[in-house]
């Protein structure tokens, strides 16, 4: 078939769309980290191949393909090469702008470039990028790979059986600026720039932000960043409505204390070892330089509370690869053990906590409960249960005087009360009719001396 001259390389529009939803997230990435992210079926395809290299290069065919057309039309560039060889690809202004138009965001919404795009391998841009992809763990739709080799097709459904990721890539921003002074369009000298914001309030996670360090940095440069963070989030601003509020929920909303009882939002550290420093070393010293941002206090419960302070969690790539946002794999700064991420980033003691005394409280009430319902009285002519309101009224003292028959149910009572009345009416009417019996056996009779002279 013919290629369009507008579309040299053969990209299909809906392609080409992908690929600038992709790469207005990442900024800079790979033809290989752009097919994996937006058609992962394509993982599972080309199984045949003899050489890894000839795989890879036939699955991203088509999206180093768009990438092409892109580049014809000035919305990317090439951006060099990554330290294994690969071809990294970036936008152009006007490339950043339909990519704005393909996420709906607007120009403030996209961030910066990466640090370091393009040049030394893009080692930074390439972590980030690799850290989005764990945490999305996007999945490939087994249609696509049916017909391929058994074994393909068994590894594409454990893909599709494993445990969820987070999100899609238009949950993700990149480079994203976090003003300490000037605004959120002109952020001033001093501010941190986060290096990944997840919006997911559908997963539980409305607000995370996501450091990416390739184990080059030293432990007190990483640290300073949470000082910027910190900054930031103390930062106060007036919101539409003409209140102040911080300055970040004027740009991101998210329930309070969703972050077991921390004010502030969380911040993951993921550690990749690419240089010589040990990534279980920077975290266990990055921990100990950043102890008056995450430290919290001991309440009674036996938990920590967190009030004014940012839940700060550490993982490496390889295990978020591995097991994924759910997987067991994060250590929250100032606790034992590992996590998941919610665990993590939350306050499950206090949780715990707190539903055990709702449960105490629950218990208790059902032991009240049933030891009051024990002492409910019983109508004593139907055997009926008393009502509460009934219960209550038969215990009442009025003006000195009780209820007129607090052993009856309120029915009993009625008829009761009827039977009385009615009693009383029949008393009534019995005692007249024996008085106007009395009145006329006492009246004089018609045959006394009158009748006897008439006679006469």
């Amino acid at each position: 078939m013919a290629k369009r001259k507008t579309n040299e390389a053969g990209s299909s529009t809906g392609l080409r769309a992908d690929v600038l939803r992709a790469l207005g997230v990442l900024k800079a990435a790979t033809a290989d980290q752009i097919q994996r992210l937006s058609s992962p079926h394509l993982t599972y395809r080309h199984t045949t191949k003899k050489t890894a290299a000839a795989r890879k290069e036939a699955r991203t065919a088509s999206h180093r393909g768009a990438l092409n057309d892109l580049r014809r039309h000035g919305l990317s560039v090439d951006g060099g090469r990554t330290r294994g060889g690969e071809e990294v690809r970036l936008l152009t202004k006007d490339g950043l702008a339909a990519a704005g138009l393909e996420l709906d965001r607007g120009p403030e919404e996209m961030g910066g470039m990466p640090k370091s795009a393009g040049r030394s391998g893009a080692s930074h841009a390439m972590t980030v990028n690799e850290t989005i992809l764990a945490m999305i763990r996007p999945k490939p739709d087994p249609d696509l790979v049916a017909g391929e080799p058994a074994e393909a097709v068994a590894a594409a459904q454990a893909a599709v059986d494993a445990p969820d990721g987070i999100g899609t890539i238009t949950s993700y921003a990149t480079e994203v600026a976090l003003p300490s002074t000037g605004t959120w369009k002109n952020p001033g000298v001093g501010g941190a720039w986060a290096d990944i914001v997840l919006i997911a309030p559908e997963a539980g996670l409305p607000l995370l932000f996501i450091e990416a360090d390739n184990c080059t940095e030293e432990a007190p440069i990483i640290a300073a960043k949470f000082d910027k963070y910190m900054r930031h989030f103390h930062r106060k601003a007036k919101d539409t409505d003409g209140h102040e509020k911080p300055m970040w929920r004027t740009r991101w909303s998210a329930p309070d204390l969703r972050w077991g009882d921390a004010t502030h939002p969380p911040v993951l550290l993921v550690f990749h070892q690419v240089g010589k420093r040990s990534a279980l070393k920077q975290m266990e010293r990055v921990a100990d330089l950043t102890r008056e941002h995450w430290q919290g206090q001991w309440a009674e419960g036996g938990f920590r509370i967190y009030n004014g302070k940012m839940p700060i969690v550490a993982t490496t790539l390889d295990l978020l690869r591995e097991h994924g946002p759910a997987g067991p794999v994060f250590w929250r700064f100032g606790r034992e053990g590992r996590q998941n991420l919610w665990e993590a980033i939350g306050n499950p003691r206090k949780d715990a906590f707190l539903a055990r005394r709702s449960e105490d409280a629950r218990r208790r009430q059902a032991q009240e409960a049933a030891e009051r319902e024990a002492q409910r009285p019983v109508c004593g002519d139907c055997g009926q249960k008393f009502t509460d309101d009934r219960w209550k009224a038969s215990t009442a003292v009025e003006w000195d005087h009780g209820d007129s028959h607090p052993h009856l149910c309120d029915d009993c009572k009625y008829r009761a009360l009827e039977a009385e009345q009615q009693a009383r009416v029949d008393e009534r009417e019995c005692q007249e009719q024996e008085h106007q019996e009395q009145e006329a056996a006492q009246a004089p009779k018609a045959g006394g001396w009158l009748g006897r002279r008439r006679r006469s």
